[in-house]
């Protein structure tokens, strides 16, 4: 599990969603009028969920998924579409309930449970797929590592995040936020290096059985956003059968990560970037 470092910036990034930008975070993740920064952010995010989906299989039926750190539930939905059996979680009960507002039909076999709670939490049971989209961003890289190891340990098929690319560009964003309002901040990303990130999964016990597969940057404005794909090279384990949850909870970052205004969308959660027009990943 995570350290104390990673429960600390999981309570951060819960009260900034439940608090703090609840009212921004509503508008960013619908099709409501935003600011021109803003909308930089909400076409990031965008492309960055068109950007998982496709590296997901098209036939999803009789699959599990998880959206670790679903925010106001995009991507979950988009899956379930496909035929997954989807659990979405946040760390922002605010997120998981417009989540649920905003569900529309699911046709087919597909479904999503909404959950507000810890990702990493062993509880949630096995899954072919994880996705986590803005909801690591917040971490630093020993406890995104650490919570890839967590995930990795349950899933079967592949492992699906985001990170925020150190670059001189997000250097010059984050020194620019400073000047905003301090209600108009998102909690801060902590940016990583390729190389490094790397070098810390490949030195991960718990992550041997994956690969680095692929890796794509999405950059829109003021929002900047890495994915990546860990894919399980061995033999995919038999599924246990899916674990009753005790309620309605979900999480994105609660557990390890979660993505920016967010949360997430979970969590934490699009790239927030730090002092960015409250816009900051749920994770999606």
């Amino acid at each position: 599990m995570a350290g104390a470092s990673y429960d600390t910036r999981r309570g951060e990034l819960t009260t900034y969603f439940d608090r703090t930008a609840v009212e921004a975070w509503s508008r960013l993740t619908s099709d409501a009028p935003v600011s021109r920064i803003r909308a930089t952010v909400r076409a990031g995010r965008d492309a960055m969920r068109g950007t998982l989906l496709s590296w997901l299989p098209a036939d999803m039926t009789g699959l599990r998924l998880l959206d670790a750190g679903c925010g106001t539930g995009a991507l979950s939905v988009e899956a379930a579409r496909r035929g997954a059996e989807v659990v979405a979680i946040d760390v922002s009960p605010t997120l998981v309930g417009l989540a649920r507002e905003r569900l529309p039909t699911i046709p087919g076999a597909g479904s999503i449970d909404f959950r507000v709670g810890d990702m990493l939490d062993p509880g949630l049971g096995r899954f072919d797929h994880v996705v986590a989209m803005d909801s690591l961003i917040h971490y630093s890289a020993a406890d995104i590592v650490r919570a890839l190891a967590a995930l990795g340990a349950r899933t079967d098929g592949s492992v699906l995040f985001t990170v925020a690319p150190r670059t001189a560009l997000l250097t010059v964003m984050h020194a620019a936020g400073q000047f905003f309002p301090r209600g108009d901040r998102s909690p801060a990303i902590v940016p990583v290096t390729e190389g490094g990130l790397r070098r810390r999964i490949a030195a991960e016990p718990a992550l041997d059985g994956f690969t680095w597969s692929q890796s794509h940057r999405i950059n829109s404005g003021f929002y900047l956003s890495n994915a990546i794909t860990l894919t399980r090279a061995s033999q995919p384990r038999p599924h246990p059968e899916a674990p009753k949850h005790s309620g309605g909870l979900e999480g994105a970052l609660q557990p390890a990560a979660r993505s920016l205004e967010g949360s997430f969308e979970a969590a934490a959660p699009h790239l927030r970037m730090r002092g960015m027009d409250e816009t900051g990943g749920t994770a999606a």
